[in-house]
């Protein structure tokens, strides 16, 4: 993995990060396997990196009596489902990140989009083929949504989950070219909050294997409805809108990464 703006040419997932328990596993009951001492030294020392900031960003901010949701909520007044926070989103016209927080699942106060836009994504990613009626957006206005971040109402990360391409309407790129795209998602700005940003950017790289394994998942599940489903144009279909979700808890998963990082030393 690289901590860095660059694609990474291989996957946690295959032989790494992540094997799956059985076979048959549909998005509804996954069941990963975590072998995070199976990966490179590297890879582990910046997944540490990544909690460190994660652990650190969520401290200072409660120094102050804030949050990872208040912080971004904060000067815009009530707070409505549905309506992305803050207006009009965040953006790092660099790195072509993007991000926006808002509600409307009621197993959560709300949750995280990160994106990655055309530009910033590597030179070969090539969306699914399509020829349905929808407009999907291309060339620099392409945009991959990477993975999403539910929140409880305490500001603190309850899972990790793909959606349905009509949730976002974004670009939709197969698996592979989304995990390619991981390790480019970097907000390196103070706007709204330097705190939250930085912790979202370290999120996506201490939770690597996992969004991963979620991203094979969405395409799975994908793959499933299709077969299910025939003629139906699977990617505005209102029925199918998480594809694939898995809890998280941050200080375990700092846990095992250290854990993988002593195994790898003795």
């Amino acid at each position: 993995m690289s901590s860095g703006s660059g694609p990474v040419a291989r996957s946690f997932y295959f032989g790494f990060g992540i094997e799956q328990r059985g076979a048959g596993m549909t998005s509804a009951n996954p069941s990963p396997r975590l072998t995070l001492s199976r990966l490179p030294r590297a890879d582990l020392e910046a997944m540490c990196a990544a909690g460190a900031e994660t652990v650190e960003s969520a401290r200072v901010l409660a120094k102050g009596e804030i949050d990872l949701v208040s912080e971004v909520l904060r000067g815009h007044g009530t707070f409505y489902e549905m309506d992305h926070y803050p207006p009009n989103d965040v953006f790092d016209h660099d790195t072509h990140s993007q991000y926006y927080y808002h509600a409307h699942r009621r197993v959560e106060h709300g949750h995280y989009h990160t994106f990655l836009r055309g530009p910033g994504m590597p030179p070969d990613a090539t969306p699914v083929p399509y020829d349905g009626p929808e407009s999907w957006p291309s060339g620099d206005q392409a945009i991959a949504h990477l993975v999403a971040i539910s929140m409880d109402g305490y500001g603190r990360p309850l899972s990790l989950f793909t959606v349905n391409r009509w949730v976002t309407a974004e670009t939709w790129y197969p698996a592979d070219a989304v995990i390619r795209m991981l390790g480019n998602f970097h907000i390196d700005h103070a706007y709204p909050s330097w705190p939250v940003n930085r912790w979202l950017t370290a999120m996506l790289r201490l939770f690597r294997p996992q969004i991963e394994w979620l991203l094979w998942q969405r395409d799975e599940t994908m793959a499933d409805w299709v077969r299910r489903h025939p003629g139906s144009d699977a990617f505005e279909d209102r029925g199918l809108e998480v594809m694939s979700e898995l809890p998280i808890n941050v200080d375990k998963q700092i846990a095992r990464v250290h854990k993988a990082l002593h195994e790898r030393r003795v």
